[in-house]
């Protein structure tokens, strides 16, 4: 991979016999999708970004298949969606939190481009909704490890990728991007300028899923482990050497990124904050639904004249009181 000689399609790099798929599907005709990603284009190459990517061609040019993706930054939802577009204008439809779809314009523009909220409290029926997505004959794009990995490792990930995969009976292909991290991530400063990062994305082999969940989602962590481990080795001899100590590195490789353990402590102290914070908005609207509903019983009670009638009672009892 790192010796292999690239040549320049369009925004990116791409090997030098790499010929691409024909478009067999309608998604190339999306306009709104379509849209997004070339403003997507149009924002990496003010950026400067220097895109390579290998393996493209195994990404099937019609059907369903699931794209298994590690995730190192907020930028992987738009690098990752490249090796399918660049091959054969394919789209890629995500599985994200449903929090992104509740929120007004940003959420309307995910549902328009197809892709699919997922509620972590009722697994289930996220699973449901990418199995029928992916028998209708559509690229959906998952991040096993659920959140974005602090370590810059592959860390622990979850099951849905596989159970959906053998539910549906598609391709499970694990995709991996690297240097995604160096753009935007959690904890660390923002690069979005005219940064002339190198992205390295791979596109590995299917997967193949026997409907041993445990055993399947074992293959699917060694096997994104080790396509890491190839890409990163790739990006080091193609772009580096990098100086130790780098941020965007991990602990593994001389960075200074947080360790496995260390990141899963983040991670864990991040998301008992973040159910704090969400108690103390439920309780907040709470509360402001009692004042309203304590208005409005009160406004019932004045328009009746009951508060008033309470009032000339009130007033009379301590009247009779004073005369004695």
């Amino acid at each position: 991979m790192a010796s292999a000689n690239y040549q320049r399609k369009g925004n990116v790099h791409v090997p030098a016999d790499f010929t691409g798929l024909q478009p067999q599907t309608a998604e190339a005709r999306e306009g709104f999708y379509g849209r997004i990603v070339g403003l997507a284009q149009l924002i990496m190459r003010f950026q400067g970004l220097r895109i390579y990517i290998d393996g493209a061609e195994k990404i099937p040019a019609s059907g369903g298949a699931l794209l298994a993706f590690n995730h190192t930054g907020y930028f992987d939802f738009i690098l990752g969606g490249i090796p399918a577009h660049v091959s054969s204008r394919r789209l890629v439809r995500y599985m994200s939190k449903k929090e992104i779809f509740d929120t007004p314009v940003v959420g309307a523009m995910m549902r328009k481009m197809g892709h699919l909220p997922v509620d972590r409290e009722k697994g289930s029926s996220a699973l449901d909704i990418a199995v029928a997505e992916l028998q209708k004959g559509s690229l959906v794009g998952i991040f096993p490890e659920a959140t974005i990995s602090r370590s810059f490792e592959i860390k622990e990930i979850k099951s849905g990728a596989v159970r959906i995969a053998n539910a549906a009976n598609v391709p499970l292909i694990p995709v991996t991007i690297w240097g995604s991290q160096r753009l935007w991530t959690k904890d660390l400063p923002k690069n979005l300028g005219r940064s002339h990062t190198p992205i390295l994305i791979k596109v590995g082999d299917e997967i193949t899923v026997t409907g041993d969940t445990d055993a399947d989602n074992a293959t699917l962590h060694t096997t994104m482990s080790a396509q890491l481990d190839e890409v990163r080795t790739a990006y080091e001899e193609l772009f580096g050497p990098f100086a130790s100590g780098e941020p965007w590195l991990p602990e593994s490789l001389g960075g200074s990124a947080p360790t496995p353990e260390r990141a899963e402590l983040l991670t864990r102290e991040e998301r008992e904050l973040r159910a704090a914070k969400k108690a103390r908005t439920r309780a907040k609207r709470i509360r402001k639904i009692d004042i309203r509903a304590d208005r409005k019983a009160m406004d019932v009670l004045m328009s009746r004249g009951w508060i008033a009638r309470l009032k000339a009672r009130m007033e009379a009892f301590g009247q009779e009181r004073r005369e004695r």
